[in-house]
């Protein structure tokens, strides 16, 4: 390819504050360096091919939601919502390689869509702001995909700093966004991510359902947001489903601040004690874990974790632990063993660190 331009797009792991984003709270997410490589060169025909993992897909730029499925439509999503931005995409063709495994709950889909709108606006010239791009990355999922993301995702694969969490308050519009240290490693600590395989097929309509018990919960106690909730308001919920809801939200907005407080002071303790909550109230109250996810937290407390619990969406995916690095295969066999003994399929553990948001990486020097 001739006049290619490459970016390097991370995924990432949300350390606390799950499904706040789409309720007016604050996460903590990291970029991860497990990544995605876009290798984009311009068209002037209106014709946009994207080649993945050995697949080949072709597109017009003027596409329109219903006409494509399957992995391509993220794609598709986005050259959609970049001109009905009035970006004048003119055509591409774009290679993905990707370090990051599909469906474990590490936002590959957001990876995919965020580095797909920065290659296309770059080659276009638009010169939009980042922020911007994380809507052009969200209406293409919302409105064109059909997955109902908040905006925690795209954040975390845009404005993340190497070495740090990045503390985003989504009360704000649009979000703000604050790096906080995440030096666990020059404390002898390491993260490591469970990702349990388990990919349930429900988990759409689940996640959908619980952004309407939101909804309804916030209407019901009178907030415009379910995080502006206090306990007044939770009292006065009858419905208990959504008063489970509720108390999952105004609890994990404390745990947030905790974690920000932990990691300033770097209190390791308390942050990994943060994370244990935190799954409790989302497979207790929030009901979007799995056994799957149950047993990789059972697994990493009982190897010595400081702390663990899922990340993502839920209904699968991946947990994290925050551990010493000595601690990691044993908790690999642990993890393993369990998962034979219900006949899964091995799980895959992995540590990571906080890495950079995503970038052009021209003239061969990839991070």
């Amino acid at each position: 390819m001739d006049d290619v331009r490459r970016w390097q797009v991370p995924g990432r792991v949300n350390l606390i504050g799950e499904h706040l984003d789409h309720n007016g709270g604050a996460a903590l997410p990291i970029a991860i360096d497990r990544s995605l490589l876009l290798k984009a060169r311009r068209r002037d025909d209106g014709v946009v091919n994207v080649w993945s993992r050995g697949e080949r897909a072709s597109l017009n730029v003027d596409v329109s939601p219903g006409d494509v499925t399957g992995w391509s439509a993220y794609v598709a999503g986005v050259v959609w919502a970049l001109r009905s931005a009035g970006v004048r995409v003119s055509g591409a063709d774009l290679v993905l390689e990707s370090t990051l495994p599909v469906g474990a709950g590490l936002s590959s889909s957001a990876a995919l869509t965020c580095g797909v709108a920065l290659a296309l606006d770059d080659l276009a010239g638009a010169g939009r702001s980042r922020e911007e791009l994380a809507l052009v990355a969200q209406r293409a999922e919302n409105d064109f995909v059909g997955a109902p993301t908040g905006l925690m995702d795209q954040y975390a694969v845009l404005f993340a700093q190497d070495g740090h969490a990045v503390h985003l308050d989504f009360s704000a519009s649009p979000p703000a966004t604050e790096a906080v240290p995440a030096d666990w490693s020059d404390d002898g600590l390491v993260l490591a991510v469970i990702d349990t395989g388990a990919h349930h097929e429900l988990a759409g309509g689940e996640y959908a359902e619980r952004r309407r018990e939101c909804a309804e919960a916030a209407s019901s106690a009178g907030v415009d947001s379910l995080a502006a909730i206090k306990l007044d308001g939770l009292l006065s919920l009858t419905d208990d489903t959504l008063k489970a809801r509720a108390r999952h939200v105004l609890t994990e907005t404390t745990r947030v601040r905790g974690a920000v407080t932990a990691l300033r002071r770097r209190d390791w303790a308390q942050f990994g004690a943060m994370l244990t909550s935190s799954h409790e109230s989302l497979r207790d109250d929030f009901a979007v874990s799995c056994e799957e996810l149950d047993v990789a937290v059972d697994c990493a407390l009982a190897s010595d974790a400081l702390g663990a619990r899922m990340t993502g969406g839920g209904f699968g995916g991946s947990a994290i632990a925050l551990l010493r690095p000595d601690q990691v295969d044993p908790l690999r066999a642990r993890t393993e063993a369990a998962f034979a003994a219900r006949s899964w399929a091995p799980p895959h553990v992995f540590t990571v660190r906080p890495s950079p948001a995503a970038a052009r990486v021209d003239r061969g020097d990839e991070r």
